[in-house]
C-alpha cells in the first residue's frame, strides 16, 4: 500500500480541511495517510470523521512553519537535525524510506527550503522546480518553474524540460510529451538572453522540443510542457488564475442583474458552466510537484479546502505508482553523459 505523509498543520485553516481530506482520500484510494502535526489539535478532528479501520496515524511535530517563517530562522528550521515543525518531520519520513512521498498546504518557500535540506537534489539538478498542471484547450500543459527559482540559466531551464517531460509522461500518461519554451514570440530568435540562450540546448536534448510558445498557445494546448524562469511562470500562474476567476465572476454577475430571462438562460447553461468551473479549480489537481529534490513532494494553495487535499494526495499516489522519481534521475544522468560526451 503506498504511504503518503500530509502537512496536516498545513493548510490555512488547519488542521480540520487537511484531515477530513486525508480521510476521503484514505477512503476512496486505498493510501496510508500519516498525519503530521499538532496530535493535540488532530485527533479531535480525526475522531469526529470515524475513520474506524481506515489505515491513518498520527505522527506529533508540536511546531509550524507558517508564513511568518523567513530568512535565517526558516533556514535553521528547515535544515536542523532535531527540527520539530510539521514539515520537517514529515520529509524525513520520506527520507527513512517510511513513505512514498510528502504532501503539504503550507508556506511554499518553505517547504520548498525545507525538502531542498532534507532530501538533498537529484544529482545533476542545480534547482529544483515547482510544476503546477495547467488547464489548456486540449488538455494540460506542465509548466514549470512557477515561482521557486526567479533567476535561472539556460542549463536550469533545460534541467526542467526534462524533469517535465518525464513527469508528464509518467504521471499524466502522454507520450512523447511535447515541449515549449516561453517567450514573447512564436519565431526563433525572439526573447530574452535566457530564450535565446536556452533554445539549442533544448534543440540538441532529445525531447520533442516544439520551439518558442506564448502564453496564448501554452493555453491553447499546443504543448504538453512548458519551460520558463520562476518570474516569468509565477506571473502567468496567477495571472491566468485571476482571469479565470473574473471570468466566472462577471457570467455569474451578468445572469444575477439580466432580468428573467438571463436567469431562465442561467439555469439551462448551469451544467457547462460547472463544467468550466471544475476544469479552472485548482483543487481539482489539488497540489503541484517540486521536481529535482530526491523525493517526492507536492505543495498545494493554503487556502486549500478537504476537497483539494483529498485530490493532492491522489496526485501525490499516482506519481508514487509511476516511478518518477527513479525516470528523473535516470532522465538527468543521460543528459549529463550526452553534454559530456559532446
Amino acid at each position: 500500500m503506498i504511504r503518503i505523509v500530509l502537512d496536516a498543520m498545513g493548510s490555512d485553516t488547519h488542521p480540520t480541511p487537511d484531515v477530513i481530506g486525508a480521510v476521503m482520500a484514505a477512503r476512496e484510494y486505498g493510501v496510508e495517510v500519516i498525519l503530521v502535526g499538532d496530535e493535540a489539535l488532530i485527533n479531535p478532528v480525526l475522531a469526529a470523521q470515524n475513520p474506524g479501520s481506515l489505515p491513518i496515524r498520527v505522527v506529533n511535530a508540536p511546531e509550524i512553519l507558517n508564513m511568518e517563517a523567513k530568512g535565517e530562522a526558516l533556514a535553521f528550521k528547515a535544515r536542523h537535525k532535531d527540527s520539530q515543525n510539521s514539515m520537517a518531520v514529515g520529509i524525513d519520513l520520506v527520507k527513512r524510506g517510511e513513505a512514498e512521498a510528502f504532501v503539504t498546504a503550507g508556506n511554499t518557500g518553505a517547504a520548498w527550503l525545507t525538502a531542498l535540506f532534507r532530501l538533498g537534489r537529484i544529482r545533476g539538478v542545480d534547482k529544483p522546480a515547482l510544476a503546477p498542471v495547467f488547464p489548456t484547450a486540449k488538455g494540460s500543459c506542465v509548466v514549470l518553474d512557477i515561482g521557486a527559482n526567479p533567476d535561472c540559466e539556460p542549463q536550469n531551464l533545460l534541467q526542467f524540460a526534462i524533469m517535465g517531460s518525464i513527469y508528464a509522461q509518467k504521471v499524466r500518461g502522454i507520450q512523447n510529451p511535447t515541449v515549449g519554451l516561453l517567450s514573447n514570440g512564436e519565431e526563433e530568435g525572439k526573447g530574452n538572453h535566457l530564450v535565446k540562450a536556452t533554445t539549442p540546448l533544448l534543440k540538441a536534448s532529445g525531447l520533442n522540443f516544439f520551439g518558442n510558445v506564448e502564453g496564448k498557445e501554452v493555453i491553447g494546448g499546443e504543448v504538453d510542457v512548458a519551460v520558463t524562469d520562476g518570474f516569468s511562470g509565477n506571473i502567468m500562474l496567477k495571472s491566468s488564475e485571476a482571469v479565470a476567476k473574473l471570468i466566472i465572476d462577471k457570467i455569474k454577475e451578468a445572469i444575477k442583474n439580466g432580468g428573467p430571462l438571463a436567469l431562465l438562460g442561467g439555469l439551462l447553461v448551469k451544467p457547462a458552466l460547472g463544467k468550466i468551473k471544475k476544469m479552472l479549480d485548482p483543487s481539482e489537481e489539488g497540489a503541484a510537484p517540486l521536481l529535482g529534490v530526491n523525493g517526492l513532494v507536492f505543495i498545494g494553495h493554503g487556502r486549500s479546502d478537504e476537497i483539494a487535499i483529498k485530490n493532492a494526495i491522489r496526485v501525490a499516489k499516482n506519481a508514487a505508482e509511476s516511478g518518477v522519481l527513479e525516470a528523473m534521475k535516470t532522465g538527468i544522468q543521460e543528459s549529463l553523459a550526452k553534454a559530456k560526451a559532446e
